[in-house]
């Protein structure tokens, strides 16, 4: 792993707290280098800082440096939605105090309390204002660990890396594999790839290239053709395993020899990056939707929409094609997720290419709340196309 390893693919750990505290400084020390403005002036920090960087032993991590949460100011509710919302993105939240003869911060004691993901608190300033053993002991009585900043960056370093690993020794690791457990180390893989409109001039996109790669890794033969050369290919190399862009699906599957093992990419990260039992249940609904009913379409990332475009256009129209009924679709992009979404039908998620694991797995554990079914895009293309089952038979898995 490198500093060229995509943000989507390392461990993300939020830096959250109240203005002042030091998480900037913090984040500078961390990294060696001035990534942050720091100011003795509230609110400095107005928006998310990200800092992609090698933390060793580790390897590749995103710091996410977020606003004080206690800002008055009258953009400070739209900074405590930032800072919420990295907390969403973390694998790991470093929770940042410091001991200024107050009681400690209530909402980090809340947050200690109540966030689903790994916690660390890490009190600042100890140089300035040695905290106090009382202090120490109010953050230690929330269950988290704590651990003082004190000293050259070394010093630091070796603060918060014990730590970081005892909290989440599982999440230093490599990125899970995307192929993992489908095909034997040397098998054959067959990848269909089209050039058409929506693929990017002289590239293939972020789930292709994973793949690619993980064949690469795994000794794979690896044969990548258009979709005009599906069948044969198939009968010459006769793979282990068939892969192919979702809009392609169907005449993949029809041109396929029985008995090989097929899916798609957006399938692939479906598995990869959230929860493929999930979201393989949550495509039933597509078939349920009626005349008005509200489908959010939720892209990760935010792109130039192409006139046939993939989640706006095309899977709407299939979707009309298969149920004959007229849903209304509307569109997310980017980081913007609606916080109420009990008033869809169903929600279709793009592959996620673009995000980590851990947001996409809140994004699902929202749409579970709020009781709304939720799918992606290859899934429930799948679904529209009538080859659900066949996709999914890899994975053992019946929508």
């Amino acid at each position: 792993m490198t500093e060229s390893t995509p943000k989507s693919l390392r461990l993300t750990i939020a830096l959250v707290g109240r203005a002042n505290v030091g998480k900037s400084t913090l984040l500078n020390r961390i990294a060696g280098q001035d990534v942050a403005i720091v100011s003795p002036q509230a609110g400095t920090t107005t928006d998310v800082v990200e800092k992609a960087m090698e933390l060793r032993p580790f390897g590749p991590v995103l710091w996410l440096d977020t606003g004080g949460w206690d800002d008055p100011t009258a953009l400070g509710a739209a900074r405590r939605a930032r800072t919420d919302q990295a907390i969403a993105r973390a694998d790991l939240v470093v929770a940042v105090a410091a001991d200024d003869g107050q009681a400690p911060d209530p909402d980090l004691l809340a947050l200690a309390r109540t966030v689903r993901k790994p916690l660390l608190i890490v009190v600042t300033q100890c140089d300035i204002h040695p905290p106090r053993e009382a202090f120490l002991a109010t953050l230690r009585a929330t269950g988290a660990p704590v651990t003082e900043a004190r000293g050259d960056r070394d010093a630091l370093l070796a603060a918060i890396k014990g730590p970081l690993a005892k909290l989440a020794p599982g999440a230093f690791r490599a990125p899970p594999s995307p192929l993992e457990g489908l095909l034997p180390r040397g098998g054959v893989l067959l990848q269909i790839i089209p050039v058409d409109s929506q693929a990017p001039k002289g590239r293939i996109i972020l789930p292709q290239v994973n793949v690619l790669r993980d064949a690469l890794d795994h000794d794979m033969l690896s044969v990548v053709v258009t979709e005009g050369r599906i069948r044969e290919a198939a009968e010459r190399i006769r793979p282990d395993l068939a892969v192919c862009d979702s809009q392609v699906v169907h005449r993949m599957i029809a041109e396929l020899p029985a008995g090989i093992p097929a899916t798609t990419y957006s399938i692939l990260m479906a598995r990869l990056k959230g929860d493929l039992p999930t979201l393989a249940a949550g495509a039933s609904a597509i078939r349920a939707l009626r005349d008005g009913d509200r489908v959010l379409i939720a892209e990760a990332c935010t792109h130039h929409a192409a006139e046939d475009d993939i989640g706006r256009v095309k899977i709407p129209r299939w979707i009309r094609q298969r149920t004959g009924k007229e849903p209304t679709f509307e569109v997310a992009s980017g980081k913007d997720f609606p916080a109420d979404l009990t008033r869809y039908a169903l929600i279709i998620h793009c592959g996620g290419c673009m995000i980590n694991r851990a947001f996409m797995r809140w994004r699902i554990d929202q749409a579970r709340a709020a009781g709304v079914p939720i799918t992606n895009y290859g899934v429930a293309i799948a679904e529209t196309q009538g080859v659900l089952d066949r996709v999914l038979q890899p994975f053992g898995i019946r929508p």
